[in-house]
């Protein structure tokens, strides 16, 4: 007979104790390494992602080297997104990620539009068709690429277009608010080149964007705003206020661009032109711009908003020519043309006698 609490039944119950102290031990010091690595995260995500507001984004405006800015924002968007688990989302951050990262899945669909094209007049239909089926996919990711820098912008203002007009804490804030809204209509405009309807991308954008454009300076920021709400009117029928010309508008927001040397305004006009089948208007606009750009380099702080500009002309002056020629804008052609007049005098020079 054994009595309770006697022998090894003391033990036992020590034995249980003990157990349970070590694992309550146990579990205290792996709350407290979580707690300490959370606080190490977040300091750390506030670090990066500070250091890349204030420091990476104004260094990339100032480069006009598009390739490694594309590189930059595909590969490091996932790294310093992922900040917004451990600290605030890092929503402005978003806008100009995504904004570029859809710009560099555009610059692919380009490739394959133009080897589409190209099938097109060497007759190999299913080379064509092939090219069509990889540029219309590269188009779905960066309508969602785009949209998602959209999203980054609502969730850092409210409903952009639907609200009032925001505060903003300094000028970069506005130009990050302004890259938001160009970035919606990258995003419907991908949309439409896609021919798919799985994006996400809300049909009302184009309205949103035209509306939240007035609560930037016109003036300030080289007539993209004024540009912004001009393409609209130009996009959509019946959206042109009564006594407004979209394409008045947006040679004026041309003028402000040149004058500021950041001719973003160009790309907008160039597109409403192109929406409208207005070609001589279209290579107008890239004669003017090819020739200000080659006489006045870009304001410093904005290169590689200017160089962009020229990048997207560039990819609608390549259209035109591949349409005509087969080729792609000769090097050193852009702003001419397979149908320029051709001086009628002076001295040719053989290049294969000096090569």
């Amino acid at each position: 007979m054994r009595f309770p609490g006697s022998g090894s039944d003391v033990l036992k119950g020590c034995h249980v104790r003990w157990s349970w102290l070590l694992m309550l031990t146990a579990f205290l010091g792996l709350s407290g390494c979580g707690a300490i690595n959370n606080m190490m995260y977040k300091t750390t995500g506030d670090v990066m992602v500070g250091f890349a507001e204030q420091h990476t984004v104004p260094y990339v405006l100032s480069s006009d080297d598009l390739g490694m800015n594309c590189a930059m924002s595909e590969a490091m968007t996932p790294l310093l997104m992922s900040f917004g688990q451990v600290t605030k989302n890092p929503d402005e951050l978003g806008v100009m990620m995504d904004l570029s990262a859809g710009n560099c899945e555009e610059q692919k669909a380009w490739k394959y539009e133009f080897r589409y094209m190209k099938a097109l007049r060497a007759q190999q239909p299913e080379e064509a068709q092939d090219a069509m089926i990889v540029e219309k996919r590269h188009y779905i990711v960066a309508a969602k690429r785009y949209y998602r820098a959209w999203k980054h912008l609502n969730a850092r203002y409210g409903d952009v277009g639907d609200s009032s007009c925001p505060s903003f804490d300094n000028d970069q804030s506005e130009f990050i608010y302004m890259m938001g809204l160009l970035a919606g209509l990258e995003a419907l405009n991908s949309e439409i080149q896609s021919t798919s309807d799985n994006t996400g991308v809300p049909q009302n954008i184009a309205a949103k964007v035209a509306r939240a454009s007035g609560c930037l300076d016109d003036d300030k920021w080289w007539g993209v705003p004024m540009a912004l709400r001009a393409t609209v009117w130009a996009m959509l029928p019946g959206s042109q206020p009564q006594g407004e010309d979209a394409f008045q508008r947006l040679a004026a927001a041309d003028k402000k661009g040149e004058d500021a040397r950041v001719r973003l305004a160009d790309v907008l006009h160039a597109i409403a032109a192109w929406n409208q089948n207005k070609t001589a208007m279209v290579k107008d606009i890239i004669r003017r711009h090819a020739k200000d750009v080659s006489r006045v380099p870009p304001d410093p702080k904005w290169a590689m908003v200017d160089q962009l500009a020229t990048l997207n002309l560039q990819a609608v002056s390549d259209r035109l020519w591949i349409e005509h020629t087969g080729h792609r804008t000769p090097i050193g052609g852009l702003g001419t043309f397979w149908d320029d007049k051709k001086p009628s005098s002076g001295e040719v020079i053989d290049l294969n006698s000096i090569m």
